[in-house]
């Protein structure tokens, strides 16, 4: 159960630097204040660890028998005492399905030692294996080249972004920890429950790619997702409008394709996977929107031009076809990314409070520097 400093309001969480923007004027059908949240949103931060990490003959359930752990990932987190660190720690471990339950290992233990949030640092990038290859996205192979039949080929894609999500994830929760005063717990919570349903579902997916008789690295990937979240190393609001509100949306819309495709296909055991996981993303965008609004009525800013401007400051482009259905549940309106919803209105300058906070930021990296 969450500590009440974790169940603390989104008052205390702010941009982290100041928005290089050039806003225009525009129309706004709604304001900031009244968002429509996802209705399990906070059911959905208060429920129990989730140990179902094993896919049965009826759905997701715990592994009957816990497998030996051959590094003692126990072990290496017996002496770290803080989510930031155990986020760290997760990032720099390159077998997938090691970092997967070394995520897991860190979320549970965070929340029954009910450890502080801490200050740790991310590195460059998340160590990864030597399988699979990482090209570029035309050098995929299509699925006849593939080598793997099209369930498993499409499987494997899953598998690629769900590990991708668990190090998205902590690298959010560790990189923005030195502004946990900033942000409050409840953002480090929330992000680190996500890195914790990640690594559930790339645990089902290297499952059922095993029952197939196939495994995560047996065919290239791409890197896109890693790019992506590079351009929003140093900027929350931008983190937050790039990953969960453009890179996880696209799993709410291409989840009941691929659903659809693996039925098909006649793979009814691996579609129930990808639905079930289609429905856990929706809590990760709902959180991304969440955080995003909270971060701009800080700002004084009116969500919708904002999330528009970020997109395009970090030439970041937004497809369909779209689940409509699928992201207004999450909170997502569809005049944010909908490029045929055109109208915003912007609401006026940055609000006093993030300039301030922006010039605090400013003179600690100074401080940092000069230590």
């Amino acid at each position: 159960m969450l500590s009440t400093a974790l169940r603390s309001s989104s008052s205390s969480s702010f941009s982290l630097h100041p928005l290089k923007l050039k806003l225009k004027p525009t129309s706004c059908s709604y304001s900031s204040s009244n968002h429509p949240l996802w209705s399990g949103l906070q059911n959905w931060r208060d429920s129990s660890l989730n140990h179902n990490r094993f896919w049965g003959p009826s759905g997701p359930q715990p592994e009957a028998e816990p497998t030996i752990d051959p590094n003692n990932q126990h072990s290496q987190l017996g002496s770290v005492t803080s989510l930031a660190e155990m986020g760290a720690m997760v990032l720099q471990t390159p077998d997938p399905l090691k970092k997967s339950k070394l995520s897991h290992l860190a979320y549970s233990k965070w929340r029954k030692e009910r450890l502080p949030v801490g200050v740790s640092v991310p590195p460059t990038s998340p160590a990864r294996p030597s399988k699979p290859q990482l090209v570029s996205p035309k050098e995929i192979p299509a699925p006849k080249n593939s080598g793997l039949p099209l369930n498993a080929y499409m499987l494997h894609n899953l598998a690629h972004v769900e590990l991708n999500a668990i190090d998205l994830a902590w690298d959010t929760v560790v990189r923005f920890s030195p502004y946990s005063a900033l942000l409050g717990d409840m953002f480090f919570a929330d992000f680190a429950r996500v890195a914790d349903d990640e690594s559930r579902h790339f645990a089902w997916c290297s499952q059922r790619l095993a029952e197939l008789g196939f495994s995560y690295g047996d065919m290239p990937a791409h890197n896109v997702l890693w790019r992506e979240c590079a351009k929003s190393s140093d900027d929350v609001v931008a983190r937050l409008a790039v990953i969960p509100l453009v890179q996880e949306a696209r799993g709410l819309d291409a989840g009941p394709r691929l659903v659809q495709k693996l039925i098909g296909f006649g793979d009814k055991r691996t579609s129930n996977v990808v639905a079930k996981i289609a429905e856990e993303e929706v809590a990760h965008v709902a959180v991304g929107v969440y955080w995003f609004v909270s971060v701009c009525q800080q700002m004084g800013r009116a969500p919708c031009p904002t999330f528009r401007d970020l997109l395009k400051e970090y030439n970041v482009e937004v497809k369909g076809p779209f689940n409509y259905t699928a992201r207004e549940e999450a909170g997502l309106p569809q005049e944010w990314y909908d490029p045929l919803k055109e109208g915003i209105k912007d609401e006026g300058p940055l609000s006093k409070v993030h300039d301030r906070l922006a010039h605090i930021i400013s003179m600690e990296k100074e401080n940092s520097s000069l230590s």
